[in-house]
């Protein structure tokens, strides 16, 4: 039980900071103009990068142990979408993090704003997979916890 809700918990939190991301810290830099937002995405990018890839693969492999210790497949399916954040954001969406990290890129060409726009419509996948699993691990935590 416990590796259930150690997963449940770090899903909740990499879900939490996504959806921040997604809803709030984004749309606020690309408020302030976009010399601004190219300036402050590759620290908060640095940052968010630690803090997230810990949460996916502790809580991923945390829900792995739980789905084998408890024998449940919705719980290892819940392990396997978080886990799935990583993959993604290495293949599809580290490109779009290539693009808006380089130098060169002018920020007030049309293409930095399309840039920006597309990154935070890749990452919103981050946020429905965590909140999928999320969701999944909260109902298999709660139903155990009525056992």
């Amino acid at each position: 039980m416990l590796a259930l809700l150690l997963a449940t918990g770090c899903a909740g939190i990499f879900c939490g900071a996504a959806l921040y991301v997604n809803f709030v810290e984004h749309p606020a830099r690309v408020s302030c103009g976009l010399d601004l937002a190219l300036r402050e995405f590759a620290p908060s990018y640095r940052r968010a990068t630690i803090m997230q890839a810990s949460l996916a693969v502790v809580g991923a492999l945390s829900g792995l142990t739980a789905a084998w210790q408890l024998h449940d497949r919705q719980t290892a399916l819940a392990a396997i979408l978080l886990a799935a954040v990583v993959p993604y954001t290495l293949i599809v969406l580290f490109p779009t993090n290539k693009l808006l990290l380089d130098p060169a890129l002018d920020p007030q060409s049309p293409h930095a704003g399309y840039i920006l726009k597309r990154w935070n419509r890749l990452h919103g996948v981050r946020s429905f997979l965590s909140g999928a699993a999320f969701a999944l691990f909260l109902w298999r935590a709660s139903s155990q916890a009525a056992h």
